[in-house]
């Protein structure tokens, strides 16, 4: 509808003051309306002829205020999610490497031995929705407080650690029962199985595919110096964690030993690794 140069705007349609948000004042700037005057001193003040005007049309009152819709406490934006529960180990897939299978793995190693790299490849080159979720990334979350490490393994350290870990599992647990696989990535100890690879079963459950990544110390050391900021470690530090870490071998896990491989081929390797784990699922 158009109107002519100069004619006053048309009033708001509908109820309200015109855009959500914004009184009708505000789209037409200038003095406040004055109140009309009252009666004259002495006079009563007659009663209101009745009741007040519809919102509507020439209606500048304030909108009505309408309560909210209830907030679901089962509910995410418009997606329901379902109860934590373990994860089962999925049935072995019909075609090579793991196909289109939903499962949760745990991919551990010693700092430098590329776990996050080749965990995020291979969750990147799935044919499957599949999700990476890297310890070191969420224990990280802490920015005031955090408890470093590096400046010595503390009772701080230790509970951010397991507090970390935790995170992980749940995460974990909502992205299967949605239909998402998820590969996790960890230095877990050999010589700590409760805090370590018990724990993340635990908070994972027992389908949960745990594989050891674990090149040569030469290997390690060179790509730990690759690394900036608290991500890297010290030469002594290295040598210590892949020292503990030897004691994978003999424990039942499949162990990937890439110290000549690229991070393509250890992503094919892991999957294969994978693959024959769902078939004959390893003792841990």
């Amino acid at each position: 509808m158009q109107h002519a140069v100069g004619a006053p705007l048309p009033p708001p349609q509908g109820p309200g003051n015109g855009p959500v948000g914004w009184p009708h004042q505000a789209q037409h700037p200038g003095p406040p309306p004055q109140p009309p005057a009252g009666p004259p001193a002495g006079h009563p003040v007659p009663p209101p002829a009745g009741p007040p005007a519809p919102q509507g049309q020439g209606w500048n009152g304030p909108a009505p205020q309408q309560a909210p819709p209830p907030v679901s406490r089962e509910t995410t934006g418009h997606i329901q999610l379902p109860p934590g529960r373990p994860v089962p180990l999925p049935a072995p897939p019909a075609e090579p490497g793991t196909g289109n299978a939903t499962l949760a793995v745990l991919l551990i190693g010693p700092a430098g031995a590329g776990k996050t790299t080749v965990a995020r490849l291979w969750a990147a080159r799935r044919r499957v929705p599949t999700a990476h979720v890297s310890l070191d990334d969420v224990r990280e979350w802490v920015c005031s407080g955090f408890a470093d490490p590096q400046a010595g393994w503390n009772d701080q350290s230790e509970a951010q650690y397991r507090l970390a870990r935790r995170t992980c599992g749940f995460a974990a647990r909502n992205f299967l029962a949605n239909g998402i696989s998820c590969i996790l990535d960890d230095a877990v100890f050999p010589d700590r199985p409760v805090v370590g690879l018990g724990g993340w079963k635990r908070h994972v459950g027992p389908g949960l595919l745990p594989v050891v990544l674990l090149p040569g110390l030469e290997v390690v050391l060179e790509r730990n110096a690759e690394r900036s900021g608290n991500r890297r470690l010290s030469d002594e530090e290295v040598a210590r964690i892949h020292g503990r870490m030897a004691g994978w071998y003999g424990s039942g896990l499949p162990i990937i030993d890439n110290s000549t491989y690229d991070v393509e081929t250890t992503a094919r390797v892991l999957d294969d690794i994978l693959a024959r784990s769902l078939a004959s699922p390893p003792t841990w």
